[in-house]
């Protein structure tokens, strides 16, 4: 002991975290609130953005999530149905523009997943955490559980394009699945729609193949 106040005696290196890998933790503090279904829901505590009410005031974030999980049972009413209307690019869309009139566009819904620290899953998992409190999982994760029974009835051609649309949709996010999306991948991945459509089928299979894999893709947590 040096005897000195304060103390300068050299101090061991703590442990670098075993989470973020540096010295001292750099994690996002998380704290949990308890909405109205009892079941509390963790937040980041720091979290560098503002929320606005539908009536434009700015509110915490704890007041948004209240208000969102207000207005949620609105337009589904459990989980299983919140899953079956995200299935389908048609009603999940549909979803999408309700919620935007309702004030949580695509900008406050993606907020909302930095929030709880769910930026690499889909806004699925973040609707799902705030409504039933499941966990969300990331979306290479649900793509890693769903491949088997996506690919199980594909051929070579239909396979190889929808393993470019997955890995697309775990890089950028849902609007990779949008229906207005799919000419715009065709185009990436074959450079002509008459090559794609030769390749895949015509027209019709195409977007059958598009549309029925996303039910594989939300079937299960």
């Amino acid at each position: 002991m040096c005897g000195k106040i304060p103390c300068k005696c050299e101090k061991a290196p703590s442990e670098p975290c075993p989470k973020c890998g540096k010295t001292p933790c750099e994690c996002p503090k998380k704290v949990k609130i308890k909405l109205r279904d009892g079941k509390e829901r963790e937040i980041q505590y720091m979290i560098q953005t503002s929320f606005w009410s539908a009536d434009g005031k700015p509110i915490s974030a704890e007041e948004f999530l209240h208000n969102l999980f207000g207005k949620l049972p609105e337009f589904f009413k459990d989980e299983a149905e919140l899953r079956k209307i995200w299935s389908n690019p048609i009603t999940r869309k549909a979803l999408l523009d309700k919620l935007a009139e309702a004030g949580y566009g695509m900008t406050e819904l993606k907020k909302l997943k930095q929030l709880i620290d769910a930026e690499n899953s889909d806004i699925f998992d973040a609707l799902e955490y705030i409504s039933f409190a499941i966990k969300p999982i990331s979306r290479e994760e649900r793509v890693a559980k769903a491949q088997f029974d996506i690919f199980k009835s594909l051929d070579i051609n239909q396979k190889e394009f929808l393993e470019f649309v997955l890995a697309k949709y775990v890089e950028t996010g849902i609007e990779e699945l949008d229906q207005e999306k799919l000419p715009d991948l065709l185009k990436i991945k074959y450079s002509a729609i008459a090559d794609a459509t030769e390749l895949l089928g015509g027209v019709n299979r195409i977007r059958a193949t598009f549309i029925d894999f996303q039910q594989h893709l939300f079937a299960t947590a």
